[in-house]
């Protein structure tokens, strides 16, 4: 019987840092408190968001270990192990299964731009060294390519454990087209916080948010209203939050969320080289919006 990690919001958590650049334990304590307590319904856990791309493999390893400690089940904790070497992807994903783990999200090879039998064959690999359940990642802004629907179902069909794929296609015919050929054994969840509603218009159970820590209730809420039947609740939500999801996105994630975070009550720290700090226009504009929907705690 296939496996749902999670139904409703899950956050892609930041990595928080200090001054210096290393990792910040004592404030990813309290921003998991925060989220727990607000109804974050899973914890994802180096991630696009949380900056995986430039955390040390020792890093990596260690902010799976420290979260999957420190929530103690409480919530599931899903691990980001993707990589554009198969190799590592599995070394990370054995990793984090034996530090905890309840899941792993693993993206699709970037740089590479594998054929769709080479991803056949490297989410293969990666999905035969683990017993815990997987959600593929198809981002192609980020990756240079997507998994084609019928990719996903080769995989779905050769290996129970991968049971779900967060979709920041942004192409509702893509999400579709899975949804049709995978049906229910496959968990749809939408990779970006303005397509929440459409997604799980197509049967996803839920979103991967950035919006979440800032507004984890809420987006929590929007799920849970919108598959307990109360769609305009849901879709009221939804239009509430999206000046403010545009304005997280202005600048590349994780560089808006991050600032965000300062006007909330947690200072997560600067992000690390390429990516630079935020300019002062959109600091503004981002402040604003938090401001709008009375989440700013803090005057800029």
């Amino acid at each position: 019987m296939k496996t749902t990690l999670f139904t409703g919001a899950a956050i892609a958590i930041v990595t928080p840092m200090n001054k210096d650049g290393s990792v910040n334990y004592d404030m990813f304590k309290k921003l998991i408190d925060y989220q727990i307590e607000n109804g974050t319904d899973a914890i994802v856990v180096c991630g696009t968001t949380g900056e995986a791309a430039t955390l040390t493999v020792e890093e990596h390893l260690n902010c799976i270990s420290f979260v999957s400690n420190y929530v103690k089940k409480r919530v599931p904790v899903i691990a980001g192990t993707g990589s554009n070497c198969t190799d590592t992807a599995v070394f990370l994903s054995k990793s984090a299964e034996a530090a905890g783990a309840d899941g792993l999200l693993v993206v699709s090879p970037y740089y590479n731009k594998a054929t769709q039998k080479g991803l056949i064959e490297h989410f293969g690999k990666i999905a035969s060294s683990v017993d815990i359940p997987i959600l593929l990642y198809n981002i192609p802004s980020r990756t240079g390519l997507s998994i084609a629907p019928e990719t996903i179902k080769a995989l779905v069909d050769r290996y129970e454990n991968i049971v779900g794929v967060k979709d920041a296609t942004g192409d509702l015919k893509w999400t579709g087209k899975v949804a049709m050929l995978c049906g229910e054994r496959l968990d749809i969840y939408s990779g970006d916080d303005n397509a929440i509603l459409p997604i799980l218009s197509l049967g996803g159970k839920g979103v991967i948010s950035v919006l979440s820590h800032v507004a984890p209730r809420d987006t929590h809420d929007i799920v849970e209203k919108y598959l307990s039947g109360d769609h305009k609740g849901a879709l009221e939500l939804q239009l509430k939050y999206l000046p403010l999801i545009n304005a997280l996105f202005c600048e590349v994630n994780p560089i808006p969320v991050k600032e965000a975070c300062k006007y909330i009550g947690f200072d997560c720290g600067p992000t690390r080289l390429p990516l630079t700090p935020m300019d002062d226009a959109n600091v503004t504009k981002l402040y604003n919006e938090l401001y709008n929907v009375g989440l700013a705690r803090t005057i800029k």
